[in-house]
């Protein structure tokens, strides 16, 4: 059992989420390790998600104008108002996959002091599509790792690799980092590359089990691949020149081996067609980034 030494706030971003909120917001208050607090940032819902949360204890609903939302602004803005030593955050879609999620999720950090924040495993949901299955499988392995400046040549910009659906971070060295900042996407990744070259380590933690998967269009994963490719284009000396094109080569690589070795060639096809949207995306992001 994890020693329970440091105060957690959880941040949940909402917009629309009246029927995801009751589950998610019964299994954070019944995790083995007990949150001091949870903050639901509400962006103007049209329903009644800022009354189901507020129902529930230890939740304080804080409501923007939807237009001030912004991933990485409105993450701040939770750190902020958390209090906390540590802060995790996890979207409305998701749901822990036991009891013990927060206590997984954060014993990186109570067992290593240079570890500054924590990704968990996301699991595909029941609704997921097989190959998106794969992906999550690859994306998120089974083995736990930690990860710091020197394992960039080893690991390019996996090194970085986190994800806001579920995380944890050391409140104190986000605001003395500056925060988030204003970015739309990759927001979890900019902070990890922060707190790697202030001489911190990130980790992932794979007994820290959340169901969080999408089954995204063709034209959602352009968009998102292209969005993706833009924000690291911009910021190419920051991630020390890092690229996503070889990671991206080698989940394909062995998702479609997967596939085709069980035989299911109409979801290999299906599988092909969204990486040339991923494909397409990320040509597209680097060669004709927006302009700002």
């Amino acid at each position: 059992m994890v020693e329970k030494s440091l105060t957690v706030s959880m941040v949940i971003p909402t917009l629309n989420a009246e029927r995801e909120m009751p589950r998610l917001l019964e299994s954070l208050l019944s995790q083995s390790y007990s949150l001091g607090e949870i903050i639901v940032i509400d962006s103007s819902s049209e329903d009644s998600t800022v009354e189901v949360s507020k129902a529930f204890e230890k939740t304080r609903v804080l409501v923007i104008r939807r237009k001030e939302f912004n991933h990485g602004l409105t993450r701040d803005l939770g750190i902020r108002e958390a209090s906390g030593e540590i802060v995790c955050f996890v979207t409305q879609d998701a749901i822990p996959a036991d009891s013990r999620y927060i206590e997984n999720l954060i014993r990186p950090m109570l067992e290593d002091e240079t570890v500054a924040m924590v990704s968990g495993r996301q699991m595909a949901k029941d609704d997921a599509r097989d190959f998106e299955r794969l992906v999550r499988k690859y994306s998120y392995p089974e083995q736990s790792q930690t990860r710091c400046l020197a394992d960039i040549p080893r690991y390019g910009i996996r090194t970085f690799a986190a994800s806001n659906a579920c995380s944890a971070y050391r409140r104190s060295l986000v605001l003395e980092l500056g925060g988030f900042g204003a970015c739309n996407i990759c927001e979890d990744i900019f902070m990890a590359c922060k707190m790697i070259r202030a001489g911190y380590k990130v980790s992932y933690a794979a007994e820290a089990r959340i169901l969080h998967s999408h089954n995204y269009g063709m034209r959602q994963q352009f968009r998102r691949n292209r969005e993706i490719a833009e924000f690291l284009d911009a910021r190419k000396e920051f991630f020390f020149g890092a690229s996503e094109t070889d990671a991206g080569a080698l989940l394909m690589k062995n998702v479609l081996r997967d596939l085709l070795s069980r035989g299911q060639l109409a979801e290999a096809l299906a599988f092909v067609a969204n990486c040339a949207a991923r494909f397409l995306g990320n040509r597209m992001g680097h060669k004709y980034p927006r302009k700002s």
